[in-house]
């Protein structure tokens, strides 16, 4: 299937905007941000599963005292996993960034902005006893609070500027020590390092008593309540995911992965989400989130980005193009697995008007009639990180505990899509047998 003639004035605005996302993709912070998320996600992964086995797996089995006791497992892993996202994920910002910048010396990085990280923890908690009513303030601690998911976008920040600082400093030749040639290479590596490092905790140190003494408050708090929390409520509203979605979409059918722009503006904020809907799950709490990064996928990515298992089953039951057929067979395995390229540059969708426009709408309409069923409260919210290989039925089933009639909206997407592509998927055959000059 020949791709649609495009007109050489929209070829340049085409081309303009392709090289100016593609300049956006290699940006060496949004690189790194994606990088460094792809690095732990396999860690929110397991603290998934364990959320599924504590609150589903084991009480179908298990109760009383002896369940109490099987759920420490899941207790922990949560302890090592989601609650210490935020622990984790600004250590591996800074990696990324270093390596992407090709810094000699990438693991100095991390310590560094593990370290700027706890530097900048508040000094004193406010803490509720077991069994007390009141609050008492206690010191030398870290809480799960700051170190989770609600510290997310401050490990974020400050992992990138504690590594742009830190990298900048080192550059300058006299700051470094140089011990000879005849010692190992770590230990020289480390006293390289060693002025580079005391300058940069030194100056994050510094911020940290300033805002401890002059505004009474500390970074992860100010950037919590001014930046992640004001963004949150912009990009996981229903509004706010839509469009910035349905634009990452729109730029895979230009060519350029999604990931651009939903795995930097969008996923970090969704997996806050994601994650503190796990905890409140595994907690017995009423689940705050409709929208998060479980959620999306399972409901807008169905068969691979634009939900592509809805023109494949067109494909097969309505076309009539053998080269069409063609692809589909070759596409459906991997799109079982939400693994679509082959369909996207295949069939082509990429620069196929036609076959653009359902392909940045479908995943819209489902994720708005999925929000629309879970708000009316006819499927339980999304509570359970999975793989997004996930096969279709399966991960709407898994993503909300084992909740039957999110399978059932699910299937009703995936039907409402077979016949939302067929009338884009039949101009763009005839589209095609125009191109050929068979009309």
């Amino acid at each position: 299937m020949s791709e649609t003639k495009i007109t050489p004035k929209m070829q340049s605005f085409v081309d303009r905007f392709v090289d100016f996302s593609a300049r956006l993709a290699n940006q060496v912070h949004l690189r790194s941000l994606r990088d460094a998320f792809a690095a732990v996600m396999p860690i929110f992964i397991l603290a998934g599963l364990a959320v599924l086995i504590n609150n589903v797996i084991f009480p179908w089995v298990l109760d009383g005292e002896t369940l109490a006791r099987f759920k420490v497992w899941g207790e922990a892993v949560i302890n090592g996993t989601l609650n210490i996202a935020a622990l984790l994920i600004a250590p591996m910002t800074a990696w990324s960034l270093a390596r992407n910048k090709n810094f000699g010396n990438p693991v100095s990085a991390v310590v560094i902005a593990l370290s700027s990280f706890i530097i900048m923890m508040p000094m004193q908690l406010e803490v509720v006893p077991v069994g007390a009513k009141a609050t008492v303030s206690v010191t030398q601690m870290l809480a799960f609070t700051n170190i989770g998911s609600t510290g997310i976008f401050a490990g974020v920040i400050i992992g990138l500027i504690s590594t742009e600082l830190f990298i900048r400093v080192a550059s300058v030749k006299r700051f470094s020590i140089s011990l000879g040639e005849n010692v190992p290479a770590a230990v020289g590596q480390s006293f390289s390092s060693l002025i580079p490092a005391i300058i940069t905790l030194s100056l994050f140190a510094i911020v940290a008593a300033l805002l401890a003494n002059l505004l009474h408050t500390d970074l992860i708090h100010l950037i919590t309540t001014l930046i992640q929390q004001p963004l949150r409520q912009i990009n996981t509203s229903l509004p706010g995911t839509l469009f910035i979605y349905s634009f990452g979409n729109f730029l895979f059918t230009l060519g350029i992965h999604q990931t651009v722009v939903n795995g930097v503006i969008l996923e970090p904020l969704l997996l806050i989400n994601t994650n503190e809907n796990m905890l409140a799950f595994a907690n017995g709490q009423p689940i705050p989130h409709i929208i998060n990064n479980i959620f999306v996928p399972t409901f807008g990515m169905i068969g691979g980005t634009g939900s592509t298992i809805s023109l494949l089953l067109a494909i097969f039951l309505f076309s009539k193009q053998q080269s069409a057929k063609q692809v589909a067979r070759l596409a459906v395995s991997p799109g079982l697995f939400n693994i679509n390229e082959p369909v996207i540059f295949g069939l082509p969708i990429v620069f196929n008007l036609p076959l653009m426009i359902p392909f940045v709408l479908l995943p819209a309409l489902g994720i708005w009639f999925a929000w629309l069923c879970t708000t009316l409260g006819w499927m339980s919210r999304c509570v359970v990180m999975i793989p997004w290989t996930t096969p279709p039925i399966l991960s709407a089933w898994l993503a909300t505990a084992g909740d039957w009639r999110a399978v059932v909206v699910q299937l009703i997407i995936i039907v409402f899509g077979v016949f939302f592509y067929l009338p884009f998927l039949k101009i763009s055959e005839r589209v095609a047998l125009k191109n050929n000059g068979i009309e």
